[in-house]
């Protein structure tokens, strides 16, 4: 993995992870965690078995969910399929398991800019202890004051207002910490 020798942040590798093998692989190539959705979908037992040989700080959930009926459910195959999965249930059993992060992707807002999924992040920072990553909406600076104001959401995750420079990084950062949020600067 040529990336992990040129940068020197923590590294988070998905897609694809459907064996503890798989989980071996980009280890060895040099990332510090590892998201699972579908792969874990498909088995779950890959939760624990990865979490036992590697440690909980390395297994890393990701959850695509949408409203469904007013339920909340899990998404496979990168947001196009339906399991039928409760999410809030599945959040559960993922930390039960051994996952020891999540990342939560609401399919409702991703894309939109019109904010993060509070309700859900809320619904399920409430039943579980781990560390989530929040994933879709993200808009605006404001966004993330929001985010950060939630309990329980430890880290936004944001692409296009950066890729398409509508939100500097470093404004951001010091937008966050001159409104309170903790941030290195």
């Amino acid at each position: 993995m040529d990336v992990a020798s040129e940068i020197f942040i923590p590294l988070t590798v998905g897609g694809r992870i459907n064996t503890i093998a798989d989980f071996d692989r980009v280890l060895k190539a040099g990332a510090d965690k590892v998201s699972v959705n579908s792969g874990a979908i498909k088995g779950p037992s890959l939760i624990s078995g990865a979490a036992k040989k590697y440690g909980n700080q390395c297994v890393v959930l990701s959850m695509d969910v949408a409203r469904v009926g007013g339920e909340y459910h899990v998404f496979s195959k990168g947001g196009r399929e339906d399991t039928g999965i409760d999410a809030l249930e599945w959040a559960v059993m993922g930390e039960d398991n051994g996952a020891g992060e999540l990342v939560l992707n609401s399919i409702d807002t991703d894309g939109v800019k019109h904010g993060f999924d509070l309700k859900m992040l809320s619904d399920v920072s409430s039943r579980v202890s781990i560390p989530i990553v929040a994933s879709g909406g993200a808009g605006s600076m404001e966004d993330f004051l929001a985010l950060f104001a939630l309990p329980g959401v430890d880290a936004g995750l944001a692409a296009s207002i950066f890729h398409f420079k509508e939100v500097a990084i470093g404004d951001l950062k010091r937008y966050l910490k001159e409104n309170g949020v903790p941030v290195r600067i």
